[in-house]
């Protein structure tokens, strides 16, 4: 259900950029990155944050997936709606269904599961220059709204010239920044390929985010010492610890109260809530051995 109805002022996440400030962002995840998480992090110094990624023509032909996958307020801004989609019609008519309630429209181009490659989207689409292309122009095109961003979220070619090519035709159709995890579609728990970031951050003159491996605050600072990127998204980490980005090494117990607040106010599942708890208490747990903890 979309429960926003305020814009977001004069204040844009290109103007954020401008600032010379390394953004501090939450990266879509599929199931974890829905409102009341995004809220948490909000509390804890997060800039931005994705919606989990959704798949674009399911939210254009169902009123239900639609109440399901994407619910908002007047407090989630900043805001980037992350979809899936395999053509550039159907991103353009969902970026235009949530534009009035977000500040921006991700398309995933990084997802490596074998489900959505064979559904036309993922990180097939690194393989489909202009097709991209194609889709950040009619986005560009439809969306009523100058100040609206697209931008993608990227995986890194064997070659990397084939990945500096996407970027550069990405950014000739008038994409708003690029988020690169630096990991091929087959690497999993590879170490990150700072250099091919940097290479590609050097190869275009718009914003560029720097994905993988963030753990802690410390690496935000390290990742863009090697990079020079305009900002650093973590997803595991903040599932970890939702305080990362206000400098916490772990997850302090005022945040899994938070937690709890936020999520007993919107509302949230219980499979949701307990989730999240247990990767919170993760690092915690031999802590907790002997003490109570009522929830």
């Amino acid at each position: 259900m979309i429960r926003m109805e305020t814009s977001n002022g004069n204040n844009t996440i290109m103007d954020m950029f401008e600032k010379g400030k390394v953004l501090k962002i939450c990266a879509p995840m599929v199931r974890y990155s829905k409102l009341a998480f995004r809220s948490l992090v909000r509390k804890y110094d997060c800039d931005i944050c994705f919606s989990p990624m959704i798949v674009a023509s399911d939210f254009m032909r169902s009123v239900k997936a639609r109440d399901s996958e994407f619910t908002t307020n007047e407090s989630d801004r900043p805001l980037i709606v992350q979809f899936a989609a395999p053509d550039a019609q159907t991103l353009a008519d969902a970026a235009c269904v949530v534009a009035p309630f977000s500040d921006g429209v991700d398309l995933n181009c990084g997802c490596p599961q074998r489900w959505a490659m064979s559904a036309g989207f993922g990180a097939c689409l690194i393989n489909k220059p202009e097709l991209v292309k194609d889709m950040v122009r009619h986005v560009r095109n439809q969306v009523d709204n100058p100040n609206y961003t697209a931008s993608i979220k990227i995986r890194i070619h064997k070659d990397l010239r084939q990945t500096v090519d996407l970027c550069q035709k990405a950014e000739s159709a008038g994409v708003s920044w690029i988020t690169v995890h630096g990991r091929t579609a087959e690497e999993r728990h590879q170490p990150v390929n700072y250099d091919a970031i940097k290479t590609i951050k050097d190869s275009v003159s718009i914003p560029v985010i720097a994905n993988g491996d963030i753990k802690h605050l410390r690496d935000v600072e390290s990742t863009y010492q090697l990079t020079g990127v305009d900002g650093v998204m973590a997803a595991r980490g903040l599932l970890t610890n939702p305080a990362m980005f206000s400098g916490y090494e772990d997850t302090p117990l005022e945040c899994i109260w938070d937690w709890v607040d936020i999520a007993i106010e919107q509302g949230t599942q219980f499979t949701c809530f307990h989730h999240h708890l247990i990767y919170m208490l993760e690092r915690l747990a031999p802590s907790l051995r002997g003490k109570c903890l009522i929830l």
